[in-house]
C-alpha cells in the first residue's frame, strides 16, 4: 500500500494536477483546482495524498479525484526574478509638470493594495531656500544599477533583475530592514502591522500565466515585510506602461528602455538621450556610484503654477483624501 502511495502521489506530481480540498504536496504551483468526483463507485486501491485548508492530512482514492491536465511551456514561462533579457527599464521625471495632483499616488495605492502611511510613491514640497521657488518633486524607488540594499540582504529577498528592475520577494523578506538602513533614497516601507487592507479583490490575471508565487509582484503587503516601488512588472509583462505613468494627468512621468534610446509618458514618444540633453537631467545622489535608473528633469520653464492649497505630503504621512487634488 505504501509503494502505491508514493508511484500514485508521484505520477500527480509530475502531472502539474490540480487538486480540491487544498495544495497537493510538493509545492506546485496552482491555476486550477479540481473537483472531487461525487458520483465514483469505482476504487482503484490507489490514493492520493492531499492535505485540507486545516493542515490535515488526508488519502483520497485516485477515482475520487478529477484531473485537470494543466500545460505550461516552461520555455515561455514569465520569471519575475529574471526579468525580460535584453531591456533596462528607465523612468523620468519632468519637474517642471507636477502640480501635486496625486493621481499617481493614488493609482499606485489602488494597484498594489497599499492603505494608510504604506505609500511607494511620495510627492514632497522642495524649496532650497527661502528666496528659491518652490515645487514639487515625486519620489520613487530608484531601481539603481549598482543597489545597496541588494548587497546587504542576508537572505536573497532583494534582488536585481537582467532588466534593471529591483524587487522584495516578501515571502523570503525577513524583516532585518538591512535594506532600509542601506537604501540612501529612504524609499522603502515596513509592515510593522497587519496592513489592512481589507477583502481586496485581486485583479492579477493569474490564471493560465504560469506564474508562482514567491516569484510574482504586484501581491498584497505582508506584516513584518518590507515594499517598495516595483515599476509594476506585471504590467510591464503585458506591454503597459507603470500606474503612475498612466494616471498622471500632466505628463509628468516617462518610462520606457535605455537600449531602445526611447521613453514615453503615454501621450508622447520621445528620445530619452535627447530629453535628458535638452533638459539638462540628472540623477539623484549621483556621486554615490549607485546608478539610479531614474532621472529627473528639474523644474524650470514650469508648465503650471505652484500651489500650495493642494494637500502634500508632510513627514512621510500620506494623504488622506487625495480626491481633493
Amino acid at each position: 500500500m505504501e509503494d502505491n502511495n508514493k508511484n500514485s502521489r508521484r505520477k500527480f506530481l509530475d502531472k502539474g494536477l490540480k487538486l480540491g480540498l487544498a495544495t497537493a504536496i510538493g509545492g506546485m504551483a496552482i491555476s486550477k483546482i479540481s473537483k472531487l468526483n461525487a458520483k465514483s463507485n469505482t476504487n482503484t486501491g490507489e490514493f492520493v495524498e492531499l492535505m485540507t485548508t486545516d493542515g490535515t492530512l488526508i488519502q483520497v482514492d485516485a477515482s475520487e479525484v478529477v484531473e485537470v491536465v494543466e500545460t505550461c511551456d516552461t520555455d515561455k514561462k514569465y520569471n519575475v526574478r529574471e526579468g525580460m533579457p535584453n531591456r533596462k527599464f528607465v523612468m523620468v521625471i519632468d519637474l517642471a509638470k507636477c502640480k501635486n495632483a496625486l493621481k499617481c499616488q493614488t493609482a499606485c495605492n489602488k494597484h498594489h493594495y497599499i492603505t494608510g502611511e504604506h505609500a511607494w510613491l511620495k510627492v514632497y514640497q522642495m524649496q532650497e531656500d527661502e528666496d528659491t521657488a518652490p515645487y514639487w518633486m515625486p519620489t520613487t524607488c530608484m531601481h539603481c544599477d549598482h543597489p545597496a540594499c541588494v548587497t546587504v540582504c542576508p537572505v536573497d529577498a532583494t534582488f536585481k533583475r537582467r532588466d534593471g528592475l529591483v524587487l522584495i520577494d516578501n515571502e523570503r523578506c525577513i524583516g532585518c530592514r538591512f535594506c532600509m538602513a542601506a537604501c540612501p533614497y529612504s524609499t522603502r516601507v515596513f509592515n510593522w502591522s497587519e496592513p489592512n487592507q481589507g477583502n481586496m479583490e485581486m485583479e492579477m490575471e493569474m490564471e493560465g500565466a504560469c506564474h508562482s508565487s514567491p516569484e510574482f509582484a504586484g501581491l498584497p503587503s505582508v506584516k513584518g515585510t518590507v515594499d517598495k516601488c516595483d515599476f509594476c512588472p506585471h504590467s510591464i509583462d503585458k506591454g503597459e506602461l507603470p500606474h503612475c505613468v498612466t494616471a498622471c494627468p500632466n505628463g509628468v512621468f516617462y518610462f520606457g528602455d535605455k537600449y531602445e534610446d526611447t521613453v514615453t509618458n503615454g501621450d508622447e514618444t520621445v528620445r530619452l538621450s535627447k530629453l535628458l540633453r535638452d533638459k539638462s537631467g540628472y540623477r539623484l545622489m549621483e556621486g554615490l556610484g549607485t546608478k539610479p535608473s531614474v532621472y529627473y528633469l528639474p523644474p524650470v520653464n514650469r508648465l503650471v503654477d505652484f500651489e500650495e492649497g493642494l494637500e502634500y505630503f508632510t513627514e512621510f504621512k500620506s494623504v488622506e483624501n487625495p480626491e481633493k487634488s
